[in-house]
């Protein structure tokens, strides 16, 4: 394989890889996303997409699982870093050296929700929301529609608890909530403790939007009056799960009932 090798910090193509990769808002800005590690890079070329970039360390060449990703990479795409140079670009302590740059996926947001969705206002956490997201993917949800105050879902700390989920989904960002659920057709459902129907008892054999709030203040006031409550019996006598556990709860508890009956 033919690639480039960088070898100094003064390379104008590094540097401009340096800025690029320095902030998640940067990244965001251009329309890309840096995903690091061997798992990450595989499912997106498992997703039938090719990277902009694929950067990787020196010491990394060579690397059995490396050699095979690189087999459906095009060489022009490729770089090859110095390794210090490499673990400069680099958010992880103890990486392979493996890293794509790609083009974020853009999805066609339809006029209205129809479809499994999940809703998510302001959640802050990176490990929560990636946790949220590889359920949605797992549960067949397609469609994930973000505050403007939810954390950035192509973040690298996002990506990485996403584990690939993001290449299987729409992710609707800095959107208004509540303008969105003035026009929906179908349930919004939301978990609170204090609700007297649990999920078990609900039927959600129909499309339905799951809304997930803040972790600390859960579902914005003024979306209160659009949000059907429901809630996961505690029997341990917590006040409430995480969210990206309860998520996961009511995400599965509609597949399973969707099995029962098939």
């Amino acid at each position: 394989m033919q690639m480039k090798h960088i070898q100094s910090r003064d390379n104008p193509q590094f540097k401009s890889l340096k800025k690029l990769t320095a902030s998640s808002s940067a990244l965001r800005k251009q329309g890309q996303a840096f995903l690091e590690g061997i798992h990450l890079c595989q499912a997106w070329l498992q997703s039938g997409r090719e990277p902009v970039s694929c950067l990787l360390g020196a010491s990394a060449l060579n690397h059995p699982e490396v050699q095979s990703l690189l087999d459906g990479v095009a060489d022009n795409r490729c770089m090859l870093l110095d390794d210090d140079l490499f673990t400069s670009l680099s958010k992880l302590e103890n990486g392979l050296g493996i890293a794509f740059v790609v083009e974020l996926p853009v999805a066609e947001q339809a006029a209205g929700i129809t479809q499994n969705s999940v809703l998510l206002d302001r959640i802050q956490d990176p490990g929560n929301l990636g946790s949220i997201l590889r359920s949605a993917a797992a549960a067949g949800v397609k469609q994930i529609y973000c505050s403007s105050q939810t954390v950035y879902a192509w973040s690298s700390k996002v990506l990485r608890a996403g584990m690939g989920a993001h290449f299987h989904l729409d992710i609707f960002e800095d959107c208004d909530l509540k303008a969105l659920l003035q026009q929906i057709g179908i349930p919004v459902l939301a978990a609170s403790s204090h609700a007297t129907q649990t999920i078990y008892e609900r039927d959600l054999h129909k499309p339905v939007a799951w809304i997930f709030g803040n972790e600390g203040s859960g579902v914005s006031a003024d979306l209160h009056d659009r949000v059907e409550w429901l809630a996961i019996p505690q029997p341990g006598g917590l006040e409430s799960l995480n969210v990206s556990a309860a998520a996961a709860i009511c995400l599965f508890e509609q597949v399973r009932q969707s099995l029962v009956n098939a």
